[in-house]
């Protein structure tokens, strides 16, 4: 394991975050209903209080292009970055066990708002991505025709593609292009 637990899982939710928006024509946005975000937060396993309006949604959705720019700045920016979502959100850390989780880092309190909670457990997280000079394993999927971004947390660092088709679609590619050269 690279990182603390919650960390790994921050940093995954973040990246799953992000990627519900939509960055090119060619995709969606999966996340435009109170009832798309109640399925995110599900699968995601947030804890805490919730409006489950549109108000609580269009906050978390606004919070997504902020979180993207994380994967595509260098550490300075980053840092500048995390250090307005925690100050922004009056952070304060704090050690916490619910649920089935063991001990861990919370820095806002159960009642805070959904996007204020999320924003600093990306930040939290960040802080140890930041600190471990481990920023290079935050990066934009290689695919040509997504844009979505990539949490590498391999032991060898190669993880290139997103979590969705792109891998398996390079991969024919290169299969395919190989026997048209053998052919």
């Amino acid at each position: 394991m690279l990182f603390a637990h919650d960390t790994e899982v921050a940093l995954r939710g973040a990246a799953a975050l992000v990627n519900t928006a939509a960055t090119l024509p060619t995709d969606h946005d999966d996340l435009t209903t109170v009832d798309d975000l109640d399925a995110f937060v599900r699968e995601w396993g947030w804890t805490g209080s919730r409006t489950g309006d549109r108000g609580e949604l269009d906050a978390v959705r606004a919070l997504r292009p902020r979180l993207r720019a994380l994967w595509t700045v260098d550490t300075d920016e980053a840092v500048t970055i995390v250090n307005q979502l925690l100050a922004e959100a009056a952070a304060l850390p704090q050690l916490v066990r619910h649920d089935e989780w063991s001990w861990h880092l919370h820095a806002t309190p159960p009642e805070a708002p959904l996007a204020t909670r999320m924003a600093v457990e990306a930040a939290m997280a960040m802080v140890d991505v930041i600190r471990a000079d481990e920023l290079d394993r935050l990066r934009v999927c290689a695919a040509d025709d997504c844009e979505d971004v990539v949490v590498d947390l391999s032991r060898n660092r190669s993880k290139r593609y997103c979590d969705g088709t792109c891998g398996n679609r390079a991969n024919v590619a290169a299969y395919r292009a190989r026997r048209a050269g053998t052919a």
